[in-house]
Formats: structure tokens, C-alpha cells, sequence
């Protein structure tokens, strides 16, 4: 398996493809794995760079909370970029993945060549509610392990869509999260999803990140769908695409729209 050593982890990554790079970065409840639908179409296109973010096996996964942040995120992404020699990708994240490429794009606008914001924002119109929510569902990773919260979590009403669409997606997806860590998952919400800043936070800040901007989210994942418009709204150059019929995983249930949706966007650029 390929690592790289960077910010005192041990990071897995995926080379796919050749041609300019594209880089994504997975949502809480995913991994590397996770971009399969993906891979096989952008790769032809585009050397195509996926990797584990630290907590998530076979990347390190700290046992301190300390060494979990959105900021360390985004220095984990600049050193792998870094020692894979990417300059200037295409960058792309979904959700939790989203909100750590934006956050890099606002910190290094030069290192971007254009961004893929998908499903990114939960949490952003009630930030103290999303603590509720949230904060016990990390005390459950670690008193009643990951495959307790599985059942429930995949199963929530933004993302029982794709097991309506596409059963073996969804239970894909299922497999892959029970190889996760309770702990990497529980340290992630804590340090990373309930510490980083909402989108509405950012509020000052988006207007100056002038990098072309693709903000794609489905019209059931509520969480997400308002908080899409305002980036969309306020980013300079976004251009929003909402899928219809199409909860939180949209680019599982939706991967033909999304892979298009995606390669429309890059074209030319």
C-alpha cells in the first residue's frame, strides 16, 4: 500500500489516471474507497488523487483528541500535495471533505486551479444543534463500537436514499464504514465536525476566493441544501448544481449525474 509520512501521520493515498490533477477528500462517513464511482471516469481524463484522511485505517489514527482538526486537515493535505509534487489541482471534497478543501482553497487560493464542493455544510444552520446531535453519536463510537452506529447512522434521513436506489451501493458503503475506527470516527466528530467553522462563518471571507467554483448538493440533504445556495451566492465564481431526488450521498446515488455534473464543469478550465 502506498503511504506518505506528513504532520506526524502516516497518510493512504490512490494515484488513478494521468493528465492534470484532480484531488478528493471524503466525507466523515467514507474514505478513499469511497470515489470508486468516480475513479474509473475521471481517471480517464485526469490523474485522479485520493487518499484516507488521518483517523480513518490504513492512515494513522491518533488516540489523542489533540491531533484532530479541521487545520490539521488542511496541513495534511498541503504536505501530501506536497510530497507527490501536485501543483495547482483541481481540488474536490465531499461534505466533511468539502468544507476541508474550501478551507484550504481560502488559506492557499494560488495552490487551486478551480474547486468541487459537494454536500458541504451540515451543521452550518444551527451550529448548537448539531452539537446535540452529534456530540453523543461520538460517545456511542466509542461505549458501542462502529458497526451499533452503522445501523442508525446510514439510515438517517439524508442518507436512506441511496439504500432505496441502490442497495448494494448502500451496502458497500455499510462494509466499508464498519472497517473504520471507533476511535478515529468519535476523535473526528469531536476535534474536526463540531470545532471547524460553518459556512455562514466564513461569511467575510468568501467573497475574496476567486477560483472557479462548483457547489453541487442533493434537494433532500437538507442539512446541506441551504447552506450550497449560500455559497453559491456569495463565492464569486460558483456555479450551483442541485440534484433532484437526491439526499446526502449524492455522488453514490447519483454517479451519473454527478460524474457529469463534475466533468461539465472542469472542461476547458
Amino acid at each position: 500500500m502506498p503511504y506518505q509520512e506528513v504532520n506526524g501521520v502516516r497518510l493512504y493515498y490512490e494515484v488513478h489516471g494521468q493528465g492534470d490533477w484532480l484531488v478528493l477528500v471524503h466525507e466523515f462517513s467514507g474514505c478513499a474507497k469511497s470515489w470508486e464511482p468516480q475513479l474509473a471516469v475521471f481517471a480517464q481524463r485526469y490523474r485522479v488523487l485520493v487518499y484516507n484522511c488521518r483517523g480513518y485505517p490504513p492512515s494513522t489514527v491518533p488516540t489523542d483528541l489533540g491531533d484532530y482538526s479541521q487545520e490539521l486537515s488542511i496541513e495534511d493535505l498541503r504536505q501530501l500535495m506536497e510530497r507527490l509534487d501536485v501543483r495547482r489541482p483541481f481540488l474536490g471534497g465531499f461534505s466533511m471533505g468539502g468544507s476541508i478543501a474550501l478551507n484550504f482553497a481560502l488559506a492557499y487560493p494560488e495552490r487551486v486551479r478551480a474547486l468541487i464542493l459537494a454536500g458541504t455544510g451540515t451543521g452550518s444552520a444551527d451550529k448548537a444543534q448539531f452539537a446535540r446531535e452529534f456530540g453523543p453519536i461520538a460517545e456511542r463510537f466509542e461505549r458501542e463500537g462502529v458497526q451499533k452506529v452503522a445501523e442508525d447512522y446510514l439510515r438517517s434521513p439524508t442518507r436512506i436514499q441511496l439504500l432505496r436506489k441502490n442497495p448494494a451501493m448502500w451496502k458497500k458503503l455499510y462494509t466499508e464504514f464498519l472497517a473504520l475506527s471507533a476511535t478515529g470516527l468519535a476523535h473526528t466528530l469531536r476535534g474536526v465536525q463540531l470545532r471547524r467553522p460553518t459556512m455562514y462563518e466564513l461569511r467575510d471571507r468568501l467573497p475574496a476566493l476567486r477560483v472557479p467554483t462548483l457547489v453541487i448538493v442533493g434537494d433532500e440533504d437538507a442539512p446541506a441544501l441551504e447552506a450550497s445556495r449560500f455559497l453559491a451566492a456569495t463565492l464569486p465564481d460558483a456555479t450551483l448544481v442541485v440534484l433532484p431526488g437526491t439526499g446526502h450521498t449524492l455522488n453514490l446515488e447519483e454517479p451519473s449525474r454527478f460524474n457529469g455534473a463534475v466533468l461539465d464543469f472542469l472542461g476547458g478550465r
